[in-house]
């Protein structure tokens, strides 16, 4: 029981992250004033996909992440890519909203780069252990 309750805990910040995504898309493209800097949309949607991919790896129990880091590193870049796709759905029925196969690319990128991140941290916590 108390694995499950471990699990559910875990769940929670990817679930928040999801929701806050989906509001932000749910808003009227009038209703923001973004920035005027060239890729700042594409790199605002890599942040928030990275972070998506942070709370998924937050999620896998340790045991999962200690056998299969890159089976792990795998299914959240597909989650991502697929919530990414849903995101870019949902946003082409709310008015002032467009959807772009390049937001999708910039939330997979996003997602990726986190992940390889973590896999570097964790090599490089694994070669400190060893001395």
């Amino acid at each position: 029981m108390n694995g499950m309750r471990t699990t559910a805990f875990r769940m929670v910040p990817v679930v928040m992250t999801m929701g806050t995504i989906f509001f932000l898309s749910h808003q009227p493209g009038d209703s923001f004033s973004l920035p005027t800097l060239p890729g700042f949309d594409k790199m605002a949607h890599m942040f928030v996909y990275g972070i998506l991919a942070a709370t998924v790896l937050f999620a896998f129990g340790e045991r999962q992440k200690k056998m299969k880091a890159w089976k792990v590193v795998l299914l959240t870049v597909v989650f991502c890519l697929l919530y990414g796709i849903s995101d870019e759905f949902h946003q082409s029925f709310v008015p002032g909203r467009f959807v772009s196969i390049y937001d999708v690319v910039a939330d997979c990128v996003g997602a990726a780069m986190t992940c390889a991140l973590w896999l570097g941290w964790r090599k490089r916590i694994s070669m400190t252990r060893c001395f």
